[in-house]
């Protein structure tokens, strides 16, 4: 089982204005996954998290695409009260990345294991360190987040 299927069912609940069972989802995707995946954040369809979402915290307003592949202990957050990300389609997000305040990051990105990320991202681009910086840039269409590789 994956915290998105939890996250969905919440997310469904919310849309229709049904009170309390979103809540008790978010608190169970809470105790099993020690996660913080607010029903509220928008995430496209086809997006996975890694390892079942163990540790991934979002906030509620924080925007993600389609085919987005989230990794473990992974933070999607605001930065006190400066907006907060907006994530594209065709992204793949490494373990312990941190993405803070109101940033774009673009579609068919790598954003690498424990970077930290607090200024826009061009598409096609692979991204690491802290803070995150252009490691290089790919061609577009070569990240196959469902397949989990790159085709360059």
């Amino acid at each position: 089982m994956n915290a998105i299927h939890l996250y969905r069912i919440a997310h469904y609940l919310h849309c229709k204005h049904i009170p309390v069972l979103p809540g008790l989802l978010r608190l169970l995707m809470f105790l099993l996954y020690n996660s913080v995946i607010p029903p509220k954040c928008r995430i496209g369809k086809g997006s996975w998290f890694a390892h079942g979402g163990i540790g991934v915290v979002l906030h509620p307003d924080c925007l993600i695409g389609e085919r987005v592949l989230i990794g473990q202990g992974v933070t999607i957050g605001g930065s006190f009260g400066c907006g907060v990300p907006k994530i594209g389609n065709d992204v793949w997000i490494g373990p312990g990345a941190r993405i803070l305040g109101a940033i774009t990051i673009g579609c068919n990105t790598i954003i690498g294991a424990n970077a930290v990320v607090i200024t826009d991202v061009a598409e096609n681009s692979v991204i690491g360190g802290v803070p995150g910086k252009l490691i290089k840039s790919i061609s577009p269409g070569s990240l196959n987040v469902t397949e989990g590789k790159l085709n360059d």
